[in-house]
């Protein structure tokens, strides 16, 4: 009988083990299946995270670019009025005599002020520095290189419009 008992014992034993094995073999597989999920969540939210700062960052690049086209908008506006203010019309009233009166009008034309070649390259380089200084990562050269690279282009495209204007 010892012998008998003693194999139920060990095979006892034995099936205890394997089930405590397949236990520890599940709650692995948990685990296991639990770690990719939550992995997978906070891989999705700083890829969220990222296409977030991305945008801001692309939104930051467009107002600056919009807060100097509104800038430049308001010193044309400007020049336009000056432009306006520079040809008033004169009204001359003579009396000759106490009942005939004769009444002459004369424009007083005064220097047109800046050619279309120089604002082009005042507005280029304001606009090119600007450019320069938000696109490079050195401000300081980017707004330098960007201004002389926008006079440039800007004296070149009011020089057209100079040309085109005297035909």
């Amino acid at each position: 009988m010892n012998y008998i008992s003693a194999i139920y014992k060990f095979k006892r034993f034995f099936v205890t083990l394997e089930i405590e094995n397949i236990q520890i073999m599940k709650a692995l597989y948990f685990i296991l299946v639990a770690a990719i999920v939550v992995s997978c969540q906070n891989q999705g939210k700083m890829e969220i995270e990222k296409a977030k700062l991305a945008t801001v960052d692309s939104m930051k690049v467009e107002i600056e670019k919009q807060r100097v086209i509104d800038s430049m908008q308001v010193e044309m506006v400007k020049i336009e009025e000056a432009k306006i203010e520079t040809q008033k019309e004169v009204v001359v009233v003579n009396q000759q005599a106490p009942g005939s009166t004769t009444t002459t009008t004369s424009t007083t034309t005064q220097k047109k002020g800046w050619s279309s070649t120089a604002k082009g390259a005042v507005i280029g380089a304001g606009v090119g520095a600007a450019t320069g200084a938000i696109i490079s990562k050195k401000k300081v050269q980017g707004a330098i290189i960007g201004g002389i690279a926008g006079a440039g282009v800007g004296a070149g495209t009011g020089a057209i419009i100079d040309g085109s204007k005297k035909e």
